[in-house]
């Protein structure tokens, strides 16, 4: 070996050790293990390799990198991947395989390619327009926009789908003030729930990695330009590489966890109650009015699972007021046990109740004193305090045994944990803005996760099964505690379409499970608002009923008998798809795909989906289209690529196209697609924590369809480990004509036990003949073959083709139609 190709081996060895360094007194370039820095005047940048599609970025101007627990984030070390790198005479280039990065030597730029070298993501080259920056406090980065660039995601937000040319800002709280003259609050400020990360329409996304509040201007003032900014904090960002979105919404979730399984029968009906008396009825509130409610669900013949305490179950405190929890009850719940004891033996699967997270001084309980004395409440600037310090479990221990286990002994179940936006901030039921230090503007926003965490994992424990808390505001990482609802919003027509946005965007942020307030919550609701409310709701992620109009409060008996026969419907709907709805959950808990999705989650090249803000996919098998204004008789849908059914009627549509469709009032218009397998439970009043009776597939065949059946235990985390099992079913046309249903022996460590399948095929002739495995079955009344009895049916009016056969567990059931 000659001395050139020496000096070329001993350079290679140099760039897979730990230090490379080319100092010429303003840059530089080194790596420590798979950490790459570079220098370049007073700015260091850092590239962390995740994954062949996720690299982080870090930039800071002085001092160190910030190395400090995140709530964000699902863990907080990860494996970093060796990456090729290679330095130019320009700058630097990293490629992964899937990603290739290029930094600007003179000022830190950095361009993101897809393999094939296709720009993704770039910088302008210039030291004052481009790149990362800092400003006083404040650090932010400016990127390149491309003409057919379109963003989505950040969090809950109420405004718009398609975010392109707007500008937001993300800090956690509903907006102050109400500007009486356009409502009660203001759609634009609304922000329970924002999330610093978007997915591009270019096939990348952003995951900004700062709890401070955060300003972003997605081409308003330049069109060629994208901007966002927090206002103190470290500049660190995730790109991520997709190119499509579920992959983009898995490396998010990847990151910030994915939305573990509820209870099976958290998939049912939540309902909330004011006790009887709401804000200023507080003495009519009893443990006799929240037994009658749900004997009342129980006697109508309405299902039901979840029940929640409002405020008024409490007394409010000493110094708090409503705003804050003294753990103590009103003096008119004469006999909370008992109370609980009664709901349990209605077989409601879970009771819990609302708390605030400052402590307070009751009549008997001084919690506040205490905790104080303790050093259990995050400190404030000119009192010792009040809020919970979440931050610190000593702190959460210690409210976990002195206050919340005083109700968790007695029968509650979780908590419905609200106002986590106070922290640091006007509360909205008082004048008080709590802690406003650097530090607590910092962890404003990560409040309402960490506020979330501390009863989800305690109850977890306490009650030997999976976590629940149902919660309102959140973060980026709140979809670990899993569940958050809507807020308070006004039941009118102008906020209706609103909450359905919130519910779109929160799902392309990593939000699967999510609810709302079905009629709106404050004022009483019109009869057709609340029907078409209700639809939307049992078409949710969560259904969840709840509201304070006095003495109405949501109850669906209270709002006329036909809406009252809608809620019913629908609810009875509902629970008949929970087999569906909790196979969806699953995926989700795997993937990051949400149970309500955005039509461009699923169809991003296809442009007339970018501002569908009032239609969604439930699950991957249906389009859900709510009637949003008040007396429509009609609404348009856009159905996108591919053959559509209505749910209803059977109607065939092809998509990529507009509709015009009649919406009576008990019609909410449901699209299924061309090859769906829908599987259905029978009626049920309740969860009944046991494996699904016979199961109903409601097919709408295509060329070919299927579908993965997810069954548990319903309660455990058992499912984490592999204890499940999974029934795999397809439908084919077959070559001659004929036409195939396939339940294949389910697979895994749980027994779904021995049931009947009905099939229930939407098609437009009789079969010749249909047999099982060979096995032919007898031509019988449809109501037999409905209840699982052996044999088929053809209902010649609705045009469906009705067969049932038994099914063990570890066998494989073919239906073979002829015709």
């Amino acid at each position: 070996m000659n001395i050139k190709h020496i000096f070329a081996a001993f350079l290679i060895l140099l760039t897979s050790t730990s230090l490379i360094w080319a100092q010429d007194g303003r840059r530089g370039f080194s790596k420590k293990q798979n950490t790459y820095l570079m220098t370049s005047g007073d700015q260091t940048l850092r590239l962390e390799f995740y994954s062949p599609e996720v690299v982080r970025v870090r930039s800071i101007w002085e001092g160190e990198f910030e190395d400090r627990y995140s709530y964000m984030l699902q863990k907080q070390n990860w494996d970093l991947i060796q990456v090729k790198s290679e330095e130019k005479d320009d700058g630097y280039v990293f490629e992964t395989g899937k990603l290739i990065v290029k930094v600007d030597k003179e000022f830190l730029k950095v361009a993101f390619y897809d393999e094939n070298g296709d720009l993704l993501s770039g910088e302008k080259i210039d030291k004052e327009e481009g790149g990362a920056y800092q400003d006083g406090d404040k650090v932010g980065a400016r990127k390149t926009l491309m003409a057919d660039e379109h963003f989505f995601g950040f969090g809950e937000r109420m405004d718009f789908v398609d975010q392109r040319g707007k500008k937001l800002d993300l800090n956690v709280g509903r907006g102050l003030g109400r500007p009486h003259i356009i409502g009660a609050y203001n759609v634009l400020e609304a922000n329970y729930c924002p999330v610093p990360f978007f997915m591009s329409t270019r096939g990348y996304g952003i995951f900004f990695h700062n709890s401070f509040p955060t300003h972003w201007d997605l081409g308003a003032d330049k069109k060629d330009e994208m901007q966002f900014e927090a206002e103190n904090g470290e500049l660190d960002y995730f790109f991520m590489y997709g190119p499509d979105f579920p992959k983009l919404l898995y490396h998010y979730t990847g990151l910030t966890g994915r939305s573990p399984l509820l209870p099976r029968f958290a998939h049912g009906l939540h309902v909330g109650t004011y006790s009887g008396g709401t804000w200023g009825h507080e003495e009519m509130t009893s443990t006799h009015y929240v037994v009658k409610l749900a004997r009342k669900y129980r006697e109508k013949g309405i299902p039901l699972d979840v029940l929640h305490l409002d405020s008024t179950w409490r007394m409010f405190g000493k110094e708090g007021g409503s705003g804050a929890t003294t753990f103590e009850w009103r003096e008119t719940f004469k006999n909370p046990e008992s109370m609980f004891d009664s709901l349990y033996a209605m077989n409601l699967n879970a009771v819990g109740l609302h708390v605030r997270p400052r402590f307070d001084n009751g009549n008997y309980l001084d919690l506040l004193d205490q905790a104080r004395e303790k050093g259990h409440v995050y400190p404030e600037e000119n009192n010792p305090g009040e809020f919970v310090n979440v931050f610190d479990q000593e702190a959460v221990d210690w409210w976990w045994e002195k206050g919340v286990m005083r109700i968790a002994e007695m029968g509650a179940m979780f908590l419905k944990t609200d106002e986590g936006s106070a922290f640091g901030r006007k509360a909205n039921e008082s004048d008080k803005t709590g802690p406003t230090s650097k530090e607590a503007r910092r962890l404003h926003n990560i409040f309402p996760v960490a506020y979330a965490k501390a009863p989800y994992e305690k109850f977890k424990e306490y009650n030997g099964m999976r976590g629940m808390n149902h919660t309102r505001e959140g973060y980026a990482g709140i979809q670990r505690y899993p569940f958050i609802w809507a807020g308070d919003w006004p039941s009118e027509w102008q906020y209706y379409g609103p909450v359905i946005k919130a519910g779109i965007n929160i799902g392309l942020s990593g939000v699967g499970y999510w609810s709302h307030n079905m009629g709106g919550f404050e004022h009483l609701a019109d009869p057709e608002l609340y029907a078409r409310w209700v639809q939307f709701g049992m078409f949710s992620p969560v259904a969840h009923v709840f509201g304070m109009d006095h003495p109405g409060y949501k109850e669906p008996w209270n709002y006329g008998e036909e809406a009252e026969q809608i809620f019913t419907k629908y609810d009875k709907l509902r629970y008949r798809l929970i087999p569906y709805i909790y196979s969806t959950a699953f995926k989700q808990y795997n993937t990051g795909l949400p149970i309500m999705r955005a039509l461009v989650l699923e169809h991003q090249d296809d442009y007339n989906t970018y501002n569908v803000d009032d239609q969604y996919y439930f699950g991957n098998q249906m389009i859900v289209c709510p009637v949003i204004t008040k007396e429509a008789k009609t609404r348009i849908v856009y159905l996108p690529e591919g053959t559509w059914y209505d749910y209803w009627s059977g109607e065939k549509y092809e998509g990529e196209d507009y509709y015009n469709i009649v919406t009576p009032l008990e019609k909410l218009p449901v699209f299924v697609k061309k090859g769906a397998i829908i599987p259905m439970q029978p009626e049920v009043m309740y969860d009944e924590k046991e494996p699904y009776g016979d199961i109903t597939l409601d097919i709408f065949p295509g060329e070919k369809g299927s579908f993965e059946l997810f069954e548990d235990d319903g309660v455990s985390e058992d499912y984490m480990k592999g204890k499940y099992a999974i029934t795999s079913i397809t439908s084919e046309k077959m070559i001659d004509g004929s036409m195939k249903v396939t339940v294949e022996a389910a697979k895994g460590e749980f027994d779904p036990g021995t049931r009947n399948y009905i099939i229930k095929v939407h098609i437009d002739k009789a079969p010749a003949s249909l047999n099982v495995d060979g096995k032919d079955l007898a031509f019988i009344d449809k109501k037999e073959v409905e209840i699982g009895k052996p044999g088929y049916a053809y209902d010649a009016g609705n045009q469906v083709l009705w067969a049932a056969t038994d099914k063990a567990p570890n066998e494989r059931k073919s239906f073979n139609i002829k015709f």
